[in-house]
């Protein structure tokens, strides 16, 4: 039991680096464009932080949890994988390179798990079943490495497009803005749960209810993204371009409000995912153990399935509140090395650009959190940032920096992998 304390308060511990380490994903261009100051960005980012508890889901808890098989695994392996993330962590904020809180801590799981069982204890690859929505398993995360910035940049590129195509003096681009609005109104109303279906409502209210469904929610705030934009897009030739300054200052609030929260989400479910592990692994060896103690309550059950029922997760409601306020205090201690980096060296980053690379890392944070995908913020914001450096002029992004970047992506998983190989070996020596 010391042990499985210890392990929980270490991932506490990295999910307040998480939050100081990944500041910068949130709050590099609000602070470029000045709309905030730091002090005051890192405030907002952390509130949002917060606020993602009551907006999300376990999805991706539930696939970091799924790393390795928690039947095959101990808990020096978990340990193993936690101390080789705060490492590769603090590393990579002291030389101020944005890399991923998130591959950092999934490498250092599968690496551990590796060098205490083999290859085939980590889940791979698992296709997707019925009523799932994506394939899961590690090979998947590291397909994400590519594929989250690369969604972030097309995203963000095209939005680029459509906003400046809307700055003409033309009826065509509102025309396009209004079919679009108008698409976007369908694919919603396809989307959302309705009352019927919800299976907790957290409401009596059946309008409560299903605005305050966390799935709904989500939602409801690419909706806001959208029309926001779209509105902006109808007036936007008839605004001079100080006014047009001056309304993009105003949309960065949201755009980073609603990144900050995907953000919350994406990272904060991590750490609750190896909470979750370690108790699961616990229980495996202490199959008769009493997980309550006054406040402690460490029931978590993974979800699974028997004899062909599904076995619904449960987690009890102090896990996912502390992860969430931990990241958020994280987010508020600032990480200004790579607030730098990502602010101007990729590329310089107005207004403009700021409302777009935020909403397009938002969106792209939101649909992998719809799919239960752990993806690196740190990966989305960047590419988000690229694309609208591009649409400028391809020399307008600063590719030796990029590069420097993309080397730092690639080797994380492997070098937190080794880290925790080592150190679940070190561990072993005196555990």
């Amino acid at each position: 039991m010391t042990l499985l304390i210890i392990i929980i308060v270490l991932a506490l511990f990295f999910d307040y680096i998480n939050g100081f380490h990944d500041a910068a994903n949130s709050i590099a261009t609000i602070v470029a464009t000045k709309v905030l100051t730091p002090f005051q960005a890192v405030l907002w980012a952390a509130f949002f932080n917060f606020l993602a508890y009551w907006v999300f889901g376990f999805g991706v808890a539930d696939t970091v949890a799924k790393t390795a098989k928690t039947e095959n695994i101990d808990l020096v392996v978990i340990l193993a994988g936690i101390i080789a993330a705060i490492i590769w962590n603090l590393f990579t904020w002291w030389k101020g390179i944005p890399s991923s809180s998130s591959h950092t801590l999934i490498g250092g799981f599968a690496g551990a798990a590796i060098a205490h069982a083999g290859f085939n204890v980590v889940n791979w690859f698992k296709p997707a079943k019925e009523g799932d929505l994506f394939p899961s398993g590690v090979l998947v995360v590291i397909a994400f490495i590519v594929l989250a910035p690369l969604i972030g940049m097309i995203i963000s590129y095209f939005v680029s497009l459509w906003l400046m195509y809307s700055s003409r003096k033309s009826i065509y681009p509102k025309i396009f803005t209004v079919v679009l609005m108008l698409l976007v109104a369908w694919f919603l109303s396809t989307v959302l749960t309705p009352y019927e279906d919800i299976k907790k409502p957290r409401f009596e209210s059946e309008f409560w209810a299903f605005v305050c469904e966390p799935g709904n929610i989500k939602w409801f705030l690419v909706a806001i993204i959208f029309y926001t934009l779209a509105i902006f897009n109808l007036f936007f030739s008839s605004f001079s371009t100080a006014k047009s300054e001056t309304i993009l200052k105003k949309m960065q609030l949201i755009s980073s409000a609603s990144f900050s929260l995907g953000h919350g989400g994406n990272d904060s479910q991590k750490v609750m995912g190896i909470i979750a592990a370690a108790v699961a692994v616990y229980l495996n060896t202490h199959p008769n153990a009493h997980m309550t103690f006054g406040w402690l309550d460490l029931n978590v059950v993974l979800p699974s399935e028997k004899d062909g029922v599904k076995i619904e997760g449960q987690m009890p409601g102090w896990i996912p509140l502390t992860c969430y306020t931990v990241i958020a205090l994280g987010t508020l201690s600032g990480g200004w090395k790579i607030v730098k980096t990502m602010g101007s060296k990729i590329t310089k980053v107005n207004a403009f650009e700021g409302v777009v690379a935020e909403s397009a890392g938002a969106l792209t944070l939101f649909t992998t959190e719809h799919f239960k995908i752990p993806v690196s913020t740190t990966h989305t914001i960047t590419g988000s940032i690229i694309g609208v450096g591009v649409t400028k002029r391809i020399s307008a992004v600063r590719w030796g920096v990029t590069v420097n970047l993309l080397w730092a992506w690639a080797l994380t998983i492997p070098v937190s992998a080794a880290i925790a190989a080592l150190t679940y070996y070190l561990l072993k020596i005196f555990l």
